[in-house]
């Protein structure tokens, strides 16, 4: 397993945060470099099971050699984590692990167009075998879905300048690679937040090219049916949308977060805090080392007891 592929965000908080016990059954929905799934591993016993999930096929290189007979990989978007499940006989699990962030070989290769520092073609997609590339996007999308793409997912506040500029441009060539997005929209940014508000147009357009709230919220729902009671789930985010989602989902139970009550008053979300309901953020001294943690918020629930028989997996 690879550590320079990505390098695993609050390790240490993340898998205390699981609460393993040895023989149980995990999930890894998002394996990377295989830094949380080796902790896991590590915790886990002769008879524990781990299943991890990554739709990147260059994931794969980083299982363990030789295989690891506890580890289940699982080659597809975690928005698909229930029917996968069922399928490797794992229901129900006793914790799931997400982190959120983007792998760090994913924004060092060019050749992927998930980051602006070196030319190359705006391709974004997670999963190689998807059809919709950024440049597709970007010459389909209308003047309208591209601002509210870099309205709502980049909080860009020109989100239309820069929509109308795409527009204008594309009209003339296509836009295929990063160098001519950068020309286009560039000019529009102010010069002293280039870099920042640059990275915040490319993770717009990942999330949309990826669907990546979408199936967030797929994820979550299916892993609320899934958790036994006692069971973990712990969530890194690195946007507001998805730490929204997941703030809901633990308080509420449901995305909206709407807390539906009883006949007595009493909250019937099927989630706990444990560590309580503020998010932990990563140490100075992990930002120093890992500057791509600084945004980083997890958060933690534990499935209550009562949930289940509203709700049986």
């Amino acid at each position: 397993m690879n550590d320079t592929y990505h390098i695993p965000v609050m390790l240490t908080e993340a898998v205390d945060a699981l609460d393993i016990k040895p023989g149980g059954c995990y999930v890894d929905v998002t394996f990377g470099g295989g830094g949380h799934s080796r902790a896991i591993l590590q915790r886990l016993g002769p008879d524990g099971r781990l299943l991890s999930f990554d739709q990147d096929p260059d994931a794969e290189a980083n299982l363990p050699s030789p295989p690891d007979s506890r580890l289940t990989f699982v080659r597809s978007n975690f928005r698909y984590l229930r029917n996968f499940l069922r399928y490797h006989d794992a229901l129900p699990i006793d914790g799931l692990l997400a982190d959120l962030g983007v792998s760090s070989h994913h924004l060092d290769d060019a050749s992927r167009g998930f980051a602006f520092r070196n030319d190359g073609p705006l391709d974004m997609r997670m999963n190689t075998r998807a059809t919709r590339t950024a440049a597709q996007y970007l010459a389909e999308a209308t003047e309208e879905q591209l601002a509210d793409t870099l309205r709502l997912y980049g909080e860009l506040s020109n989100a239309r300048r820069l929509a109308q500029a795409i527009v204008t441009a594309r009209s003339r060539q296509p836009l295929e690679t990063i160098g001519q997005l950068i020309d286009v929209i560039g000019p529009l940014m102010p010069p002293a937040r280039m870099k920042k508000e640059m990275a915040k147009a490319f993770q717009a357009l990942r999330m949309e090219v990826n669907h990546e709230m979408d199936a967030l919220a797929e994820m979550l729902t299916a892993a609320t049916r899934s958790l036994r009671p006692g069971g973990r789930l712990v969530v890194i985010t690195y946007h507001s949308l998805e730490d929204r989602l997941v703030k809901n989902l633990m308080r509420s139970g449901n995305l909206q977060g709407v807390v539906e009550k009883d006949f007595y008053g009493q909250s019937l979300t099927p989630y706990t805090l444990p560590l309580g309901s503020k998010p932990l953020v990563p140490t100075d001294e992990e930002v120093e080392r890992n500057p791509r943690a600084r945004s980083a918020k997890l958060r933690v629930a534990e499935r209550r007891a009562e949930a289940e028989r509203r709700n049986p997996a």
